[in-house]
């Protein structure tokens, strides 16, 4: 997944430091999902 969005390697060393840098990948990866399928203001709106 990182390398499907061009970030390369894991920058951080140690399993818990490479897991949550993953987690901010997935992260992006997801709102990145919401923005294409639903748009920014749908996505603004269901903000509480």
């Amino acid at each position: 997944m990182k390398r499907w969005m061009d970030q390369g390697y894991f920058l951080m060393k140690g399993l818990e430091k490479v897991g949550a840098e993953f987690s901010l990948t997935v992260l992006a990866y997801n709102l990145r999902r919401v923005i294409t399928l639903h748009g920014v203001p749908r996505m603004m709106a269901a903000l509480p």
